[in-house]
């Protein structure tokens, strides 16, 4: 049993492999906070890791027992104005007002399995990864209001989800300002952070900070979780390394504005929360309604942060990550963007087609401008519906890239609308306004209204036109933008706060809808190219277009810092042409598709203007990663090398989870005139057995590669890499 209830100690115990998540009901009836980190076996005795002191000043509920204050207390769900003034898990505002939270235990039950949550993607039970799940019911009788806490535990994961479900049994409705999907009290140490920070081209870079006293918060108010600021954050004991040290991990699975808040309290504690961001949300509850928050997932590491990745990157491949292409290999596709923009037509598709069948790969994706009028950004956002003057007919236009060996896919940005379309003329209510207020644009285009079902009806209906028109097999899902205006004219004043809450709700559908209809679609998701790269779009979008960069040499940081919570397998990484069209440079072919194949691989170039020694280049990369794409997809990384900390050269590696094979590739950034000779130690190979490598042919055993270490080959340029991949003897 993962989860246990002591009924004389009135303690739950919920265990991982490797950790163990402890709390208690207090006498008074809320939840205490006891342990969670390392694997722990008292279950009773840990009540004794109750705090009892009680620092001066801190107040207590009249009547009861002094030590137990609020103010410094442990807890599951932190209460408001109720003598806690650290961040609170919960706002709700009374019909008379009042915004105090102040909930009590009120039962529980324990069961196998995980529920869904309604309206919003979670983390699922699956056979080889099966959960059990503890639901606690927590009431505010003063309030009317019941807090539905659940908790569900992938033991084999080391991981525990959590998600809060708000109940308003009060007579009269409430509003909700606040809502956290979680919260989590940790012991006084020194704690540091990790997050992932940057902008447009520029995600997802690695940070870390310590802890000190005051609130560190990350999120996005942008409608998206955003370029700037991903929605995943580390907590990890001071000096904790890719290979020691505690660390944990806690991702939102939400796609919309959110929050992540870390406080030192002025007795050194840390609490963490995560969960919708408050600012512009208000959700107006009647008597009687449910409110489902995201859930968060937890995954904990006792040896470092390495190993916390790759317990993340486990769960999220596969208790996320759902449908028949969770497993599959994925199609390596040839995207016409980068070779054509607005300009193509259907002869130009096949040339491409036609010269990327030759070379291997095996689906062509035409990206943006073959709908409507559409032939610069500045037109027919929301027009689904085929320029016949570009592409022809579009059915046998795919008929002819099919005929190729090739599968096809289509990029469409169905919550855009562009002023200037038929669908804006029709529907200009649709777009997101606020009346008598000049409009927002970005890349000349509005936003559309997905709180309203009408518009998810729409783009559900046009989409699954197009889709049933031709066999298409792939969509590429793009977000150029995020919203500014949020009003919709579906909903009254007072529930105006709802609109961001609803359209992320509205986005999820019409990604559902459409998957129940074309259950074999695989969907890649984009935001000008990583804007929306989180674990709520996984849970449809197997995979997600990582950045628009395509240079390999700014992709090292990009792919390392998504690592960190993500899988290569979500990564969609491509092969460009150069000079790079984002940084200009000069990277060689063999090192861009190094790079490229550490994800979901494709090419995203024009393939007719190489040589023949590039084209044999390409064919080789092609047959390399079907050879390799088992170690990418399911294998285990390792970050040998960080591009963050160490300037001259990146590794990395995939192993198999049973020590059998493993491959690396070395980037080198910065080459230098008498460099030392530099050895590589690779990470999960089984000591005594013996590994060949293939390019060389010598054989190593796996102490010595783990402990001495894998020469490097000397490079003559910066940019070059090797990859090297070693096999058990057997």
């Amino acid at each position: 049993m993962a989860i246990l209830f002591d009924e004389p100690s009135r303690v739950f115990k919920l265990d991982t492999l490797h950790s163990s998540y402890v709390f208690a009901i207090e006498d008074s009836g809320y939840l205490v906070h006891l342990h969670y980190g390392g694997r722990i076996d008292d279950v009773a005795a840990c009540r004794e890791l109750y705090p009892h002191q009680t620092p001066a000043f801190h107040p207590y509920p009249a009547g009861s027992d002094p030590k137990f204050s609020r103010g410094h207390i442990p807890q599951e769900f932190s209460t408001n104005m109720a003598g806690d003034f650290r961040i609170a898990s919960a706002v709700v505002r009374g019909a008379d007002g009042c915004l105090t939270v102040e909930p009590r235990y009120a039962g529980h039950r324990i069961f196998s399995g995980k529920p869904e949550l309604a309206g919003l993607p979670s983390s699922i039970s699956t056979p080889e990864a099966p959960a059990e799940t503890l639901e606690i019911t927590l009431r505010d009788e003063a309030a009317g209001i019941e807090y539905i806490l659940l908790y569900s535990v992938f033991e084999n994961r080391d991981a525990i989800t959590r998600s809060v479900r708000v109940v308003n049994r009060s007579g009269a409705s409430v509003d909700i300002e606040r809502i956290m999907s979680l919260t989590l009290d940790f012991p006084s140490r020194k704690y540091e952070v990790l997050h992932l920070a940057g902008s447009w081209a520029r995600e997802r870079h690695l940070c870390r900070e310590a802890l000190t006293p005051g609130i560190r918060s990350i999120g996005s108010k942008r409608t998206s979780s955003s370029h700037q600021h991903n929605p995943a954050f580390a907590v990890v004991e001071a000096g904790a390394t890719e290979t020691a040290g505690e660390a944990f991990a806690c991702i939102p699975v939400y796609s919309g504005s959110y929050l992540c808040e870390l406080e030192i309290d002025e007795l050194g504690q840390l609490r963490i929360d995560a969960g919708i961001h408050p600012e512009n949300f208000r959700w107006l509850l009647a008597d009687g309604g449910s409110f489902q928050a995201p859930e968060a997932l937890l995954v904990y590491s006792e040896a470092g942060v390495g190993e916390m990745s790759r317990r993340c990157h486990a769960l999220i491949r596969n208790n996320i990550c759902r449908g028949p292409w969770r497993d599959a290999p994925r199609p390596i596709l040839i995207n016409n963007w980068e070779a054509t923009y607005f300009d193509f037509n259907a002869e130009k598709l096949l040339k491409i087609a036609d010269s990327a069948a030759k070379l291997g790969i095996e689906m062509l994706v035409l990206d943006d401008g073959w709908f409507g009028k559409r032939d610069d950004d500045r037109t027919s956002l929301g027009d689904w519906f085929v320029n016949t003057g570009k592409v022809g007919n579009l059915g046998e236009l795919v008929s002819k890239v099919n005929a190729l060996g090739l599968k096809f896919g289509l990029w469409f940005e169905p919550e855009m609308i562009s002023p200037e379309s038929e669908l804006y003329r029709r529907h200009p209510e649709w777009a997101l306004t606020v009346p008598g207020r000049t409009p927002t644009l970005s890349r000349h285009q509005m936003v559309l209204d997905m709180a309203n079902p009408e518009v998810v009806d729409y783009l559900y209906e046009t989409i699954r036109a197009i889709l049933s028109s031709a066999n298409i097999e792939y969509i590429k899902w793009d977000m150029n933008r995020q919203p500014a205006e949020m009003r919709t004219p579906t909903l009254p004043p007072e529930r105006q706060g709802e609109v961001g809450h609803r359209f992320v709700l509205g986005v999820y559908e019409l990604h559902r809808r459409l998957l129940e209809t074309f259950p074999n679609l695989l969907i890649e998701g984009c935001s000008g190219g990583g804007g929306r790269f989180d674990a709520g779009m996984l849970c449809f979008a197997p995979q997600i277009w990582t950045s628009d960069d395509t240079d390999a040499i700014e992709r090292l940081k990009i792919q390392s810092g998504t690592s960190l919570f993500y899988p290569a397998s979500a990564m969609g990484a491509h092969v460009s042409a150069v000079p790079n069209h984002q940084t200009g440079r000069n990277t060689p072919l063999s090192t861009r598709g190094n790079v490229a194949m550490s994800g979901t691989f494709g090419y995203e170039m024009d393939l007719g203007t190489l040589d023949e020694a590039d084209r044999k280049l390409v064919r080789e990369q092609i047959a390399d990663f079907h050879r390799y794409h088992h170690l990418v997809t399911h294998g285990d990384l390792y970050r040998l090398t960080g591009p963050f900390d160490n300037p001259d050269y990146t590794a990395w590696e995939f192993a198999a989870a049973d020590g059998s094979e493993a491959l690396v590739t070395c980037v080198v950034n910065h080459h230098y005139p008498s460099e030392p000779t530099r050895f590589l130690r690779l990470a999960g190979l089984i000591p005594a057995a013996r590994y060949r490598e293939h390019s060389t042919g010598a054989v190593f055993s796996g102490s010595t590669l783990m402990r001495a270490g894998w020469q490097l080959p000397r490079v003559s340029r910066d940019g070059e890499s090797r990859q090297f991949h070693f096999e058990l003897v057997r």
